[in-house]
């Protein structure tokens, strides 16, 4: 029987269920893994209209004091057959009733740079009871700042109004916005709400798809053409409005590979403190759009680059410490080729369930404290794969003839272990791993993880829900408890993304199995080592 998956292929003398395993033997096939898009860089267009004058006090922004710009959405390779079908259902509602509507922020960041969004946010000139009374099936949620929940088609289209403002944004900079001349009526309405974004690359108003502008009145074109992150207003301003913002410009700039300007990193690093203002729905909400979209790597890389990581995730922090892991260090290690192989699994524009990467993190805290040899390992991830089976697993791992990676400081010399000897080791990995995510979800623990800093802020928060916890327990308990009554073998290659994304268990455990394989025993080396 051939097992059919990563790269190799074997016949062993009992039937298999694991068809991720590809180094039993010599013969190599080529890996196909889902990655991350690139980031393609945009060209200022040539259709470009401004309106006649310069528009605004400096004293809200520099930025803000430019030319405004109308540009052609066509031109810059928008259509609408790049809509979801839900958000253009809304968009046709609200305008058949005479309303205008855009779609605003990211998602036309994202249709830019030829990007699928991960939703479409949609604006409209219409109140939110005109909303509501638009749509069967559509509520108002949000204290701070209302907006809609449009049911279409079992998908959830937000939608805001331009007569909703952030209180805070109003107190705050109200008396700054004076209506420019030379400017009609919905270019100050729409100038006016671009003021209340975050950065300049969310900024963008698409009138679509009636009138076909982008409309640009705080340079987020070009700074999507220079690949720069930049706050709308000046930067500690805007990170005191909302200390959320720093984790989003993290989160943007890890995903779309862009830089932060000068003026955003200083303050993301005077004002990182901020963010334990935040409550911890919010903070593992912001952590899972980081982990979970296939930006992983980057986005801790980013984290311990501006001293974030040691308030969100200490014990990760005191590993980069411990191991002498500068800020700005372009090297790799084990926890970040973990993170780095579930990136290439993951499908950008669906997410996988947060237990996932808990469970990496746990995985790798279990291993740093105590190096295992490459084949426990091994056998470990085979056991979580196939449902706890560590008979299975334990003779199919000692077939293993193709090299590990011997760079990684979690690795011990390798042994050749007896079934026995093995199995003990494997089950004893298991509680390990448990053990290591009983200390990420404890306070006492995730403040002794500190103690390694000497000018660290203190941190002992934990933001990891219990349902989260309880789901990680349960992928990795059946290496300890024995088989799973009922649970099937995933069989194939190819992943589920909306069962991962529910955290359907077959789907998490085959991922989880395939991130550490590919860790330990990397394709390139197997390649390598079939030429010699």
């Amino acid at each position: 029987m051939a097992i059919s998956g990563f790269g190799f292929a074997c016949r062993p003398d009992f039937p298999l269920r694991l068809p991720f395993l590809h180094c039993v033997r010599f013969r190599v096939r080529k890996l196909r893994l889902s990655s991350v898009a690139a980031v393609e860089a945009v060209d200022e267009p040539e259709c470009l209209t401004t309106i006649r004058d310069t528009h605004t006090s400096n004293s809200v922004h520099g930025r803000v004091g430019g030319d405004w710009k109308r540009l052609n959405s066509e031109e810059l390779g928008i259509s609408t057959s790049m809509f979801a079908k839900p958000a253009i259902k809304v968009m046709n509602g609200l305008k058949r009733k005479g309303y205008d509507v855009y779609l605003v922020g990211g998602c036309v960041r994202d249709l830019i740079l030829k990007r699928t969004p991960k939703d479409f946010d949609i604006i409209t000139s219409a109140e939110l009871k005109e909303v509501m009374r638009t749509f069967s099936w559509c509520e108002i949620v949000g204290k701070w700042f209302p907006i809609c929940h449009v049911h279409i088609d079992d998908t959830i289209v937000e939608v805001s109004s331009f007569s909703t403002r952030g209180r805070k944004f109003d107190r705050d900079l109200g008396d700054d916005l004076e209506r420019p001349s030379s400017c009609d009526e919905k270019d100050y309405i729409r100038w006016k709400n671009c003021l209340q974004r975050d950065f300049t690359i969310n900024g963008l108003l698409i009138f679509d798809p009636y009138a076909r502008i982008v409309y640009d009145y705080t340079g987020g074109i070009e700074d999507i053409r220079k690949a720069k992150v930049q706050t709308v207003i000046p930067a500690s301003s805007s990170f005191q409005v909302d200390c959320a913002r720093i984790l989003r410009a993290i989160r943007i700039a890890a995903r779309l590979g862009f830089r932060f300007s000068r003026e955003t990193a200083h303050s993301i690093k005077n004002l990182s403190c901020s963010i334990v203002r935040l409550d911890k729905a919010r903070l593992m909400l912001e952590m899972n759009y980081m982990l979970a979209y296939g930006s992983a790597e980057a986005s801790l890389r980013l984290l311990w680059k501006f001293g974030l990581l040691e308030i969100l995730l200490p014990i990760q922090a005191a590993y980069f410490v411990c191991h002498g892991f500068q800020r700005r260090d372009k090297r790799s290690n084990m926890l970040l080729s973990l993170l780095s192989n579930m990136d290439k699994l993951l499908a950008p524009d669906r997410p996988c369930h947060s237990s996932l990467w808990v469970g990496i993190l746990a995985f790798h805290k279990a291993l740093s404290e105590k190096p295992r040899v490459p084949l426990v390992v091994a056998a470990f991830s085979l056991a979580v794969h196939n449902g706890g089976d560590i008979s299975e697993a334990v003779n199919i791992a000692r077939k293993i003839t193709a090299p590990h990676d011997s760079s990684f400081h979690e690795l011990s010399e390798p042994q050749n272990l007896e079934f026995q000897a093995l199995t003990d080791a494997v089950v004893d990995l298991a509680a390990s791993v448990k053990g290591a995510l009983c200390k990420m979800t404890d306070q006492h623990f995730v403040s002794q993880a500190m103690a390694g800093y000497s000018r660290a802020p203190y941190s002992d928060l934990v933001f990891i829900p219990l349902g989260s916890y309880l789901k990680v327990c349960r992928i990795f308990e059946c290496v300890r408890a024995g088989p799973e009554k009922g649970f099937v073998t995933k069989q194939g290659r190819k992943i589920d993304y909306e069962s991962l994304a529910l955290g359907g268990m077959q789907e998490l455990r085959h991922v989880f199995a395939r991130i550490v394989f590919d860790t330990v025993y990397p394709l390139r080396l197997n390649q390598e080592h079939s030429h010699t």
